[in-house]
């Protein structure tokens, strides 16, 4: 092999690596977009809600009770203190439905998914006599209330009324339980120590973005939720039993008790020790997704941007052996840069118009461009077409691969296995030793 071929290839390996730069340099700005986007959405979040989980109801009841304690110095004789407690009770059963409505909100150039939904949330508590405290204790009881919790309380469109047992009661603004965060709250009729069954019910009409959440106190809870939006992404530590997605929208239900989320044990943990993590984790919930991400997407194939390099250089350069043509490195790196500027133009026209025609549109533009400069550095216009016809077939491979993310490995294993066997059909009967002559420069080549 002469030093010429040698140094050839140095310099197309220098390229290859040269080229990472603008392929980083995408990579790079595909990250600042995304995080102008986040912007954006935190901007129409500060101007609406932002995400939304229910918790609750939870019944408190605050209460003195009569303690017995020693006095300084005098370990013998004790003083009567009466000390402020609270104690809590979760709901026995406890059912949440509702219908999410979905709008799209913009900023910018960037949108986001706002909904509107109204909640019904029914159940009941069982309480036990004297709330399930030591019967040979004296207490004075105070005044108990029901308290709700809200991520957002700025979502609450209208002032929300619980019928609870008889009675018609109002909510007040603030959960006054520290375990729910925000929220709402009930104050009750007042608490003679008696066990009582007590239904409840209420509307909750509730603005959010993007997600919406429920925790499922109840000792056996039941959530069902629809909605006009055609891309759930059901989330959180409990799935679905029931669940249906269709161009309608979906439907799905959960189903949970105390035995699969041990939530009674978690909301004491963080009543008691404030160690409130696996209580707030202890959700269920849908998130409305985006059909097609275009940053994600975008990202994933720069990933790619080597690889269509690679592959393009090594066209070039068996063309350049098989047909005995002179293809100047400065004639590389302009195809190089072309495949890096596809990449660009992937990502602007993706934040104008869908993910689809973007891609159609990028890949349209570079393939026009390099199809138009190979029939000349190729020195043959029916060369510049074959090009043409393998740069529009690697570009519809990237799609496919973007496409089938579970597939991806598979077909992207499977392209470069068949490529190189190409290249080694190709040059199965190539003397790599008989390749000291110099090349023809393209311009001695019939266009």
């Amino acid at each position: 092999m002469s030093k010429s071929l040698m140094w050839k290839l140095a310099a197309i390996g220098g390229l290859i690596i040269l080229l990472l730069i603008p392929l980083g340099m995408v990579n790079g700005l595909v990250s600042d977009r995304q995080h102008y986007r986040q912007q954006a959405i935190a901007s129409i979040a500060d101007g609406t809600a932002g995400s939304q989980t229910l918790a609750g109801p939870v019944w408190v009841l605050p209460y003195k009770q009569l303690m017995l304690e020693p006095i300084d110095g005098k370990p013998d004789q004790h003083r009567e203190v009466w000390r402020d407690r609270t104690t809590a009770l979760l709901p026995d059963k406890l059912s949440v439905a509702g219908q999410l409505k979905t709008e799209t909100r913009q900023r910018g150039i960037y949108r986001t998914q706002v909904y509107s939904t109204e909640l019904a949330v029914t159940g009941h508590f069982q309480l036990p006599i004297r709330a399930g405290l030591a019967a040979d204790t004296q207490i004075q009881w105070g005044q108990p209330y029901l308290s709700v919790g809200i991520a957002d309380v700025r979502g609450i469109k209208t002032s929300p009324r619980i019928n609870w047992g008889s009675s018609t009661l109002d909510f007040a603004p603030g959960a006054r339980l520290k375990a729910l965060g925000g929220g709402i709250h009930a104050n009750l009729a007042a608490y003679d120590g008696a066990a009582a069954s007590i239904p409840f019910s209420f509307k909750l009409s509730l603005n959010g973005m993007d997600d919406l959440n429920v925790v499922p106190l109840g000792r056996d809870t039941e959530v069902s939720l629809q909605s006009d939006w055609r891309h759930p992404s059901f989330s959180g530590r409990f799935s679905p039993e029931d669940r249906a997605v269709s161009d309608k929208g979906f439907t799905a239900r959960w189903r949970t008790s105390w035995f699969s989320t041990n939530l009674s044990e978690h909301f004491e943990q963080c009543a008691t020790s404030s160690q409130c993590e696996p209580f707030q984790n202890a959700r269920l919930g849908v998130r409305l997704i985006e059909p097609v991400d275009a940053y994600l997407q975008t990202d994933r194939a720069v990933k790619y941007g080597f690889l269509f390099v690679f592959l393009t250089f090594c066209t070039f350069f068996l063309t350049e052996v098989l047909k005995r043509i002179a293809i100047h490195p400065v004639q590389y790196a302009l195809v190089g840069l072309s495949l890096a500027v596809f990449f660009l133009l992937l990502l602007s026209f993706s934040e104008q118009w869908a993910f689809g025609p973007a891609y159609l549109l990028a890949a349209l533009a570079c393939v026009t461009q390099n199809a138009f400069y190979a029939s000349h550095a190729l020195g043959s216009r029916w060369r510049g077409l074959g090009f043409a016809g393998l740069l529009s077939a690697l570009y519809g491979l990237l799609y496919v691969l973007l496409r089938s993310e579970d597939h991806a490995l598979l077909l992207g294993s499977l392209l470069l296995f068949g490529l190189l066997t190409t290249v080694m059909v190709l040059t199965r009967k190539l003397n790599w030793y008989d390749l000291a002559s110099p090349p023809k420069s393209q311009n001695e080549e019939t266009v």
